[in-house]
């Protein structure tokens, strides 16, 4: 994947920008603050006590927002409302689900532009956007290139994306599609031999990432500011990661926090590729759980795509991010089910 560099850029050093130019980011405007990845990510920025956070909403949505976030409600197809609401901040983080409309985060680009902000996180989490066979692999991923193509064509925004790989916790408790373990007829579903590494990260973890990111000094001050900014990772993909484990690592994380043991689960195995298959024939004939099957195994290939890591390394310790432990993580995704946090009792 290539990218342009845009004006934001093209001066190295703080003392170089023009009047007004401000080092630092203070206003953060959320799309999606209550979803997901969003409320950790604004929790974690909240916590820095060097954010104004703002969450922009749809009107009747029901999310919880963290305490201490301040809200406008927005309606995307209306560019003056959004121009509003966006006028002043600093930097937008997207959010959005899945199935939202194609346009709806162009539309958005072009209204933060508009409204004058710098730098944009867009909504493109997880897998390795760099990777061009694992974006064109029949999932529709494509268009995160739309996206940051539109950034960087408006000359004013700049972006930054992190590659976190799967959010684990939020991945364990999804069944059968997506770490193959099928909590409802006990039976571990291995991909291939199940000892394919792939990276994934915890929400807590991309939170913290992003919170740390955009805390930093955009630029260095001048040619003897050796400290790590911003400007570092400006229309560059952030490669952070809370594990690097196999289908089997996973699975024995769980029976030693549930307490179980081989006997009680029937394990069997199955191919990567026929399961990538088979999820993009469902997709194909409308039914769109084919979605999370084809993309999990698609990443579980044992051609190494899902292991960013061993490629390009991860910027966990320049960003100071924490060391986790699996089966605490694990245990934590234990309690969230038994919540009914996201668990699919549909099977693939």
């Amino acid at each position: 994947m290539t990218t342009t560099t845009t004006v934001a850029t093209t001066t190295k050093y703080a003392k170089d920008q023009g009047a007004g130019f401000r080092n630092d980011i203070r206003r953060v405007a959320i799309i999606g603050a209550g979803g997901t990845i969003g409320k950790p990510i604004a929790q974690e920025l909240l916590k820095t006590g060097n954010h104004t956070v703002t969450a922009l909403t749809r009107a009747g949505s029901q999310n919880t927002l963290p305490e201490g976030i301040e809200t406008v409600q927005v309606d995307y197809d209306d560019e003056a409302g959004l121009l509003s609401a966006l006028k002043g901040q600093d930097a937008l983080i997207i959010t959005l689900p899945m199935n939202a409309a194609p346009d709806t985060q162009l539309k958005i680009i072009q209204a933060a532009a508009k409204a004058g902000i710098k730098y944009m996180i867009p909504n493109v989490w997880g897998c390795d956007f760099t990777n061009d066979s694992l974006m064109n692999s029949g999932l529709g991923t494509e268009r995160h290139y739309a996206a940051f193509k539109e950034i960087e064509k408006t000359g004013v925004l700049s972006w930054v994306a992190l590659v976190c790989g799967f959010w684990y916790e939020h991945s364990v408790g999804l069944g059968r599609a997506t770490f193959g373990l099928d909590f409802v007829e006990k039976k571990m579903v291995l991909f291939d031999d199940g000892e394919t590494k792939i990276n994934v990260s915890t929400l807590a973890q991309c939170g913290r990432a992003v919170a740390k990111l955009l805390s930093l000094k955009v630029l260095p001050e001048d040619e003897n500011d050796r400290s790590v900014t911003l400007s570092r990772w400006l229309n560059k993909p952030v490669f952070i990661s809370s594990f690097r484990v196999t289908q089997k690592d996973m699975f024995e994380s769980w029976k030693r926090i549930a307490g179980e043991k081989d006997e009680d689960w029937t394990i069997v195995y199955e191919s990567s590729s026929e399961r990538h298959k088979k999820g993009l024939e469902q997709m194909k004939n409308g039914d769109h759980s084919g979605f999370v099957q084809a993309l999990y195994s698609r990443v579980f290939f044992p051609n190494g795509d899902g292991d960013y890591e061993s490629k390009y390394g991860l910027v966990n310790e320049l960003l100071d991010l924490p060391q986790e432990d699996l089966d605490e993580q694990t245990r934590n995704a234990k309690e969230l089910m038994d919540r009914g946090y996201n668990y699919m009792t549909k099977r693939n």
